[in-house]
């Protein structure tokens, strides 16, 4: 199961919302999407809901 997120990710390094593809990671039983901040390189992370 290696699929993609596409959607807002929160950047706290530039502290705004960006649009940005990562995978999505399962750890602990949640959801999770991780991805890199297109302007400042940093990583993104963005919890997601259980489907």
């Amino acid at each position: 199961m290696s699929d993609t997120y596409s959607g807002e990710f929160y950047c706290v390094k530039c502290k705004e919302k960006r649009q940005a593809e990562g995978k999505v990671v399962e750890t602990n039983g949640r959801r999770m999407a991780k991805g890199t901040c297109p302007v400042c390189g940093t990583n993104l992370n963005r919890i997601l809901g259980k489907a």
